[in-house]
């Protein structure tokens, strides 16, 4: 049977030998190797829009994930904001009130008695310097809890440290309210004092939890990406 001339490209060519692969197709692969033809991943390399197994998953199942923030570190969070903006709020208040107390001693001693000037003047400076002290402690917890979010360790000691001073202040308030309550002292007064102590220490609590649970721990220890 004639096939034509051979090195015609136009004409009919001859079947290729039994064995032998044929032109433009992928050769048979040995047994017991899986075939690998075109437009398939070649084992051991990743395919498109699948994980490459030497790239391991961060947490949450794929890579890039980020950790959520624990609920006990959000309420800490929010609540050193709000203890931050009232300190803010109370140092503005006293630099206030030191002011008008200083301006209106001077003026009911007259402007002749100089010892009562000069003690205005130290009543006035120690007002200043104690308002500006809390308002420089407002900032503590202001930029302790904008951290929290991408702090890490450090940061996490620093909230607990001011909780643990925050305990023990609204602590001590307590005892002296409950003193002063027992010695037949302005009984409406205290109560409500006593009440405020008693919500500063909640809160204090709180934060205290919230940032040393073991929770929070593995949040501060996490991987970033």
């Amino acid at each position: 049977m004639s096939f034509g001339d051979p090195n015609n490209p136009y004409g009919q060519q001859p079947p290729a030998p039994q064995g032998q692969p044929g032109y433009g197709y992928p050769q048979q692969a040995p047994q017991g190797v899986p075939a690998q033809g075109y437009g398939y991943p070649q084992q051991g390399q990743p395919g498109y829009g699948y994980p490459n197994q030497a790239y391991p998953a961060g947490p949450g199942g794929y890579s890039g994930a980020q950790t959520p923030m624990p609920g006990g570190v959000k309420a800490a969070r929010v609540i050193l904001f709000v203890v931050g903006g009232l300190q803010i709020l109370g140092g503005i208040l006293v630099l206030l009130g030191g002011a008008l107390f200083a301006s209106a001693f001077s003026e009911s001693s007259g402007s002749s008695a100089t010892d009562s000037s000069e003690l205005a003047g130290a009543l006035a400076t120690g007002v200043v310097i104690g308002g500006v002290v809390v308002l420089g402690l407002a900032l503590w917890p202001i930029l302790t809890a904008a951290k929290l979010s991408k702090g890490r360790g450090g940061v996490r000691a620093s909230g607990i440290v001011y909780g643990s001073l925050m305990t023990l202040f609204s602590a001590g308030g307590l005892i002296l309210n409950l003193t002063a309550l027992s010695s037949d002292a302005a009984a409406g007064g205290v109560v409500f004092s006593m009440v405020l102590g008693v919500i500063q220490l909640g809160l204090a609590l709180w934060v205290l939890v919230g940032l040393a649970n073991s929770a929070a721990g593995a949040y501060f220890r996490r991987p970033q990406y």
